[in-house]
């Protein structure tokens, strides 16, 4: 069991962020205190909500390209109805938030069921498109801090028992998706069509109908992140969050969750959303150009993707001997 545990991805991952912080903190020790700590934990937040979305489909064989997108156009659309109407209730930006991005996500999962489109094209189209819409509605303007309402900005930095809410909010979300992944046959069926799809029709499962609710769950929650980044930060413009869904596939693949499907755990997607997190709030401090984060996080896409690929030979060909003893 001891050899099992250190074998296991997320006990390697977790490791690897221990040393990564212990090796700041020798150098820099004020990184480590409490206060910066949760900082860092705070500006990880939408990648950790993002990502854990993105664990969902990835799971089903499916990849998201449009989170970002979704998220812009999500972001731009509440900050312009919050410059119509400052005193629309909280609750009601976050609600018209999660279901513009889950009809987003809904979008995306039609197509990829109903007209069996390669997720990774309809993906792409879908965060052109959405994008393209961001310049439509704004005509390129940008909304500043001073167009929004005070309380629409407030909600995600709040602070609660020492932390913003907005942390608190991908704290809830990851307890939720551990609730989703481990004890609901959604949940299963994400794992069962990643992992075998024709296996999972025998056994009553809609492949396609499972794929399209992963699709749905991750464009909600890119919605929900939606407004709390252009909240957050006080600003919404066309190239919001451009790029960051390619973070939020590596935070994925870094955490363990395959590409081929069937294979991750929500402790993983949050430790590969951390260590980005950590690794991007480090390179200020260490004097390294934030630029140099894309060579990282493409360094240790490929070092994960290796290492799943080494593991599932291994299992490979303990099956295979398993057999010719059996044989």
């Amino acid at each position: 069991m001891t050899a099992s545990l250190f074998r296991s991805r997320e006990t390697v991952l977790a490791a690897a962020i221990l040393v990564l912080v212990l090796a700041i903190a020798v150098r820099f020790p004020a990184f480590v205190s409490p206060s910066n700590l949760a900082g860092v934990f705070n500006d990880t937040a939408p990648l950790i909500i993002l990502a854990l979305g993105q664990m969902a489909v990835i799971l089903t064989r499916c990849i998201d390209l449009s989170v970002a997108a979704n998220l812009a156009l999500t972001g731009m659309i509440v900050a312009m109805l919050n410059m119509v109407m400052p005193e629309l209730p909280i609750a009601a930006i976050l609600l018209i938030a999660v279901s513009l991005g889950a009809l987003m996500g809904l979008i995306n999962g039609l197509l990829v069921w109903k007209f069996e489109i390669p997720p990774i094209v309809v993906t792409l189209g879908t965060m052109t498109i959405y994008r393209g819409l961001i310049f439509l509605i704004s005509d390129g303007q940008w909304i500043n801090a001073h167009e929004m309402s005070d309380a629409f900005k407030a909600f995600p930095r709040g602070i609660v028992l020492g932390l913003p809410v907005l942390s608190w909010i991908a704290i809830v979300v990851t307890g939720l998706f551990m609730v989703l992944i481990g004890r609901t046959s959604l949940g299963r069926a994400f794992f069962a069509v990643g992992g075998n799809p024709h296996a999972a029709v025998y056994t009553g499962i809609d492949v396609g109908q499972t794929q399209c609710a992963a699709f749905v769950l991750s464009g909600a929650l890119a919605g929900l992140t939606g407004y709390l980044w252009v909240a957050r930060y006080a600003v919404a413009y066309v190239d919001i969050a451009g790029g960051f869904e390619l973070e939020v596939v590596a935070a994925c693949v870094i955490g363990g969750i395959s590409i081929a499907g069937g294979i991750g755990s929500v402790a993983g997607a949050l430790l590969g959303a951390l260590f980005l997190g950590i690794v991007k709030n480090a390179l200020p401090v260490i004097n390294i150009s934030p630029f140099w984060q894309l060579a990282i996080s493409g360094t240790a896409i490929i070092i994960a993707v290796a290492f799943n690929a080494t593991s599932n030979r291994t299992k490979g060909r303990v099956i295979l001997k398993k057999a010719e003893h059996a044989s």
